[in-house]
């Protein structure tokens, strides 16, 4: 019976990702949590149900709660809670300076940025009830173990811009780069803020993005491996040089990729 699983309680900072795991038990149909107003499924990994979520980095502090819905076989639904404690994490603000087509838009540019962030925003909004991911997750660049200006906010040429949503990996210009985990390509294509662009969609609610490519050697549709080589680091779109910007996404909350790496 589920009844021995008392309601469970974590802490996660703004900006991470979290992980929620239950023992399966006899009779048990499928999980599900209902977080942020999404419902979000768990999987079935070999005995115990197993899903991530996602703590936006202006998330507010404090005690929230996630109801854990455990459907029966005979469809009854047995509800536990888990309390996430969410605990303050403070960024610093970075100034950078790029070109001004890319601070002030002309119209053309601004229609297609909005056409281009309404397009993001769709898939990011999809939740994916197959978990694509098969081992945990890895940073793109072999041998780079950190990343900078995660959640930093940002001001382009004195003018300030939402906080930076992934962190910037170093890297010249050709260097491969490797999807961090098994996912469907969902978009690989050219972005006007971030250039050369790939997503996976790793089910979930999950997804990893691949910024300012200078080559992009996925196409929409791909399902690619942990490890698949997914283009080559570069500069284009809104940068001050050459660099990797790997974001993640979780349900729609803007997570420290290396959080995820973090999640075993």
């Amino acid at each position: 019976m589920i009844a021995l699983l008392l309601a469970i309680a974590i802490s996660a900072n703004q900006g991470s990702a979290v992980q929620l795991s239950f023992p399966n038990e006899p009779g048990v149909k499928s999980v599900e949590v209902a977080w942020n107003n999404k419902k979000v499924p768990a999987a079935l990994v070999v005995d115990r149900w197993t899903t991530i979520l996602g703590v936006d980095l202006d998330a507010k502090p404090g005690k929230q709660t996630a109801d854990v819905l455990f459907t029966m076989d005979d469809g009854r639904v047995d509800r536990r809670e888990a309390v996430i404690e969410v605990e303050v994490k403070k960024y610093p603000t970075t100034e950078l300076k790029v070109d001004d087509k890319y601070v002030e838009l002309s119209k053309p540019d601004l229609a297609r940025a909005n056409r281009e962030a309404k397009e993001t925003q769709g898939i990011y909004a999809t939740i994916t009830k197959e978990m694509l991911w098969d081992e945990p997750f890895s940073v793109p660049i072999p041998g780079e173990n950190s990343g900078t200006n995660f959640g930093h906010r940002r001001i382009f040429n004195g003018q300030p811009r939402a906080p930076h949503a992934g962190a910037d990996l170093r890297a010249k210009t050709g260097t491969p780069i490797y999807a961090t985990n098994r996912g469907r390509v969902v978009l690989a294509k050219n972005l006007f803020f971030t250039g050369n662009t790939v997503i996976l969609d790793h089910g979930l609610g999950v997804y990893s993005l691949y910024a300012h490519l200078s080559r992009i050697d996925a196409k929409r549709g791909d399902l690619v491996t942990n490890g698949q080589l997914l283009g080559l680091a570069g500069a284009t779109g809104r940068v001050t040089g050459p660099h990797l910007h790997w974001g993640i996404v979780v349900q729609g909350a803007r997570v420290d990729p290396f959080s995820l790496v973090d999640v075993r």
